[in-house]
Parts: structure tokens; C-alpha cells; sequence
């Protein structure tokens, strides 16, 4: 039997209707289009209104486009991981009802949390799992409602996040696409760096807490655009060199949406051409664990059989790390 691969074989996305723009934020915070745009790409983000709306409802969303464009019984599906920095709740796992409500009750399902590395660590477990001849179809969405962590009279963190989820199905491939290689990596020192103070098993949630704002994330920026320039383009490099792939084998960049400056920083160390580069961060912000599969979600009909995609992200917590993909179809 040859070698079992795990391979995409359909994509799915979500973004909520509402547009915060730039001009929008120039009437909430001390801020300008001009400044937003040249520092970070962005020009808009999706925002999900409406009460008693989480991160659940973007995910399943996503997974019921999925379903839908591939006409894929939720009944074959083996499990369900969601990667989330914004859970709906604390210790009820996300993926479990979003697995109950798109119909696929034969699987199992937790979340995953990595940060804005989260789908990229998704990955090498949903591949793990295929890859072992265990499970045939695995579901990996990526979902976050980053409004709900963000404080809107804070500039630094309000201009860059968005609400978004998009799915993948991973299945196994016997002709040698899909998974080729990874290199993930994490450093506890980042952990001081991209936080939410309170709600946590260290500082549980107070009247004093909440008081004091402690449950938006806060960001030593300077520090994290440091640390995710220098690390999202090293292992995006060593996975090139690792796998003896030239500039012209690389076919599509597919980076953490971040910061256009972060983008742009790997793909000239990889020495890739930008026409080759994916960006929608103009259009969504940062959506965390969104922003990769929503790339695929937005590009899919430019991919080919047989086309090599790296992948790069870089998190908080420190995580990082790339992967080395060949798609295994063309959507028509």
C-alpha cells in the first residue's frame, strides 16, 4: 500500500457582514487611515454583531459552507477540532457544539489554542491523525470573535483584529499531495508579551478586575512585530532549504495575516515574488486563527493540483512555525 498522506480536499470561510473601517476608527480612537494603512495593511475588519453570538456561530458557518460546496455528509466526518483564542465558554470545548449543530454526530471534537498559530498546529494534528490510517475525514476550523477581547479606546490592539473562521477537511492521499513537512515551534518567554490579564486560573474574575479592565488583550507591540518578523521568516526559509525548494518551487505564500510588514519580511528572506504572496489583510484585519484558512477560502480557484503552499504564522504565547503543503485539487 502506498504511503497514506493527509491532503485538503475543501475549503470553507465566514465573515461577518459588519465593516469596521479605518474611517470608522478614526471617530472611536486617536488614529488616521494613513497611519493604519502604511503600518499594518489594514483597511477594514469584520465585526459579528448580535446578542448571544460567539465564536461558535462564525465556526459553524464556515463548516457549513464547507459542507455545502463539497457536498460532504457531516455523518462521515470523524472529528472536529476548532482552534480559537475566544472560546464560547470556559471548559465546554467550542468544537463540541459546533460538531452537534453542523450534524456531524459521529465525531468526536475539542479546541485548540495556540494563538495566531492555532490553525497552523490544527494542521499538523488533523495530518497526524489521517496520517496514522486511524480517521478518514477531519474537520479544522479556525475561528475567533476577536472583538470580544479588544478594547475599543485602546489604538494599539483595536485597529488590528477582526472576527472570522474558515474550515478545512483534511483526508487521507495516496498519491503523495497534502503534508509534506512542518516545523513548529513556542517559547514560554512571550507569554508577558500578548495577554489577557484576568479571567484566568491565575487571576480569576473580580468586580476589581473588571474594574480595572483586565480582560482585553493587551500587546507589547514593538516586541511581538520583533520576534514575529525575525521568527515567521527563519522557519519559512528552513522549510524551503529543508525540502530543497528553490524560489520558483514555491508556488503560494500562505502567511499569518498580521501585519503587511511581517508578510512582506518573509516572503523577501524566502525570496519569493510578491505576485505569488496571498494578502486579504486589508479587507479582514487579524482574525487569529482565521487568517490562514481564510486565505485558502478566499484564493482556492487560483490553486492547482500538485502546487506547493508554505505556510507561516507567528502567536502569542510565543508560537510560530511553518508547513510545506501540495494541494491536491483544482476547484473549477
Amino acid at each position: 500500500m502506498n504511503k497514506i498522506t493527509a491532503a485538503i480536499t475543501a475549503v470553507g470561510g465566514y465573515v461577518p457582514d459588519f465593516v469596521l473601517s479605518n474611517k470608522v476608527l478614526e471617530t472611536m480612537v486617536d488614529t488616521n487611515d494613513e497611519w493604519i494603512t502604511s503600518r499594518t495593511g489594514i483597511k477594514e475588519r469584520r465585526i459579528l454583531k448580535g446578542e448571544g453570538l460567539g465564536t461558535s456561530y462564525l465556526a459553524i458557518k464556515a463548516a457549513e459552507d464547507l459542507l455545502k460546496k463539497g457536498n460532504i455528509n457531516p455523518l462521515d466526518i470523524d472529528l472536529v477540532i476548532v482552534a480559537s483564542a475566544t472560546p464560547d465558554l470556559l471548559v465546554a470545548a467550542t468544537a463540541v457544539y459546533v460538531a452537534t449543530e453542523i450534524g456531524a454526530t459521529n465525531a468526536f471534537a475539542y479546541d485548540l489554542q495556540a494563538a495566531c498559530s492555532g490553525f497552523l498546529f490544527g494542521m499538523s494534528t488533523a495530518a497526524a491523525y489521517i496520517e496514522s490510517g486511524r480517521y478518514k475525514k477531519v474537520l479544522l476550523i479556525g475561528a475567533d470573535k476577536m472583538s470580544s477581547i479588544i478594547d475599543y479606546t485602546d489604538r494599539a490592539t483595536c485597529i488590528i483584529f477582526g472576527d472570522g473562521a474558515g474550515a478545512v477537511l483534511f483526508e487521507p492521499n495516496f498519491e503523495g499531495l497534502g503534508m509534506q513537512d512542518e516545523y513548529l515551534r513556542s517559547d514560554g518567554i512571550g507569554r508577558e508579551f500578548l495577554k489577557i490579564d484576568a479571567g484566568g486560573s491565575i487571576l480569576p474574575t473580580t468586580i476589581e478586575t473588571i474594574e480595572n479592565n483586565q480582560h482585553t488583550v493587551i500587546q507589547d507591540g514593538k516586541t511581538v512585530f520583533k520576534w514575529a518578523v525575525t521568527n515567521m521568516a527563519d522557519v519559512s526559509e528552513l522549510i524551503m532549504k529543508r525540502n530543497d525548494l528553490t524560489k520558483d518551487d514555491v508556488d503560494w505564500l500562505i502567511a499569518h495575516q498580521a501585519n503587511k510588514r511581517i508578510i512582506d519580511a518573509t516572503s523577501s528572506r524566502m525570496g519569493v515574488d510578491e505576485s505569488k504572496v496571498l494578502i486579504n489583510i486589508e479587507k479582514y484585519g487579524n482574525t487569529t486563527s482565521a487568517t490562514l484558512p481564510l486565505l485558502l477560502f478566499d484564493f482556492e480557484k487560483k490553486f492547482k493540483k500538485g502546487d506547493n503552499l508554505i505556510f507561516a504564522a507567528f502567536g502569542g504565547g510565543f508560537t510560530w512555525g511553518s508547513i510545506y503543503l501540495k494541494w491536491a485539487y483544482k476547484r473549477e
